[in-house]
């Protein structure tokens, strides 16, 4: 397939949670603009009882299909980001093969519905260690190749409408994404001697897997008082977010284009955060 010039035009780009969804968009996206890729996801249940089935090694497969069909090349790697090691290696493998890396996108992430008090212990310790930890454990093995290449480069957080505003039955999940925000500052302060930028990005509810989560219309027909947010009208009605309105703002921010762009938390939300 031919390819015109972008935006990225031989960089290399790691992005987490890439097997399918918004992570699957991502990399296309970039693959499209002339990045090659590495992708990792853990392609295998991480969250015991939730209704939402995992991403697959297939999925993966089929990802990095995407991203060949646009005449780049790829590294995917079935990693979870809970295991420092796995992570180190794909971004390793991905190096000596491209010689670089340029964009780290933190995508990974996970999700279940309780009222906080309700949470079970499990669920709390995994939605903070893939949503947050897990976060710092990507710019652990992606930042210090940066840093060392000098050639600058841009980082991005996926977080959520919920890392600005509270969800009722999502305490645990926005506590991890409101988390974000605050490893992004910091990591701000830190990096931009080197000329890398850092910021956030905070969708929405996406038409992807997740974001069909069956638990959430349940949720809302038994406690429609304290569910609102979920339903209440946005300043924008432009139907489902799409994956690509949230690629639209990613490739942006993590071109040369928004190169004074640093330490922001971006909605693209339809407005929904605030509510």
């Amino acid at each position: 397939m031919s390819r015109n010039e972008g935006r990225f035009e031989d960089k290399v780009v790691l992005i987490t949670g890439a097997a399918r969804g918004q992570g699957r968009a991502h990399a296309r996206r970039f693959a499209a603009e002339g990045a090659n890729i590495i992708a990792v996801d853990a392609c295998t249940p991480i969250l015991p009882d939730v209704s939402y089935d995992a991403a697959t090694e297939e999925d993966l497969r089929e990802t990095a299909r995407l991203v060949e069909q646009e005449g780049r090349g790829i590294v995917a790697h079935v990693a979870d980001v809970r295991n420092q090691a796995a992570l180190d290696a794909a971004v390793a493998e991905g190096i000596d093969r491209f010689g670089r890396l340029d964009v780290i996108v933190a995508n990974a992430g996970v999700a279940s519905y309780h009222l906080t008090w309700e949470v079970p212990e499990e669920h709390w310790a995994i939605v903070l260690d893939v949503n947050l930890t897990g976060v710092w454990r990507t710019v652990k093995a992606g930042l210090p190749a940066m840093i060392e290449a000098g050639n600058g480069g841009a980082i991005t957080f996926i977080s959520s409408a919920a890392g600005l505003r509270g969800y009722s039955y999502l305490g645990h999940y926005a506590a991890t994404k409101h988390g974000l925000v605050g490893l992004m500052r910091s990591l701000t302060l830190e990096v931009g001697q080197y000329d890398i930028r850092v910021n956030t990005i905070h969708p929405g509810a996406v038409d992807t897997v997740m974001g069909h989560d069956p638990d959430v219309q349940r949720i809302i027909a038994e406690d429609p008082r304290t569910t609102g947010a979920y339903t209440g009208q946005r300043p924008l009605d432009g139907g489902a977010q799409k994956v690509d309105d949230i690629s639209n703002a990613l490739l942006w921010i993590s071109s040369d284009e928004a190169r004074m762009v640093t330490g922001i938390a971006l909605p693209i939300d339809a407005g929904a955060a605030m509510r």
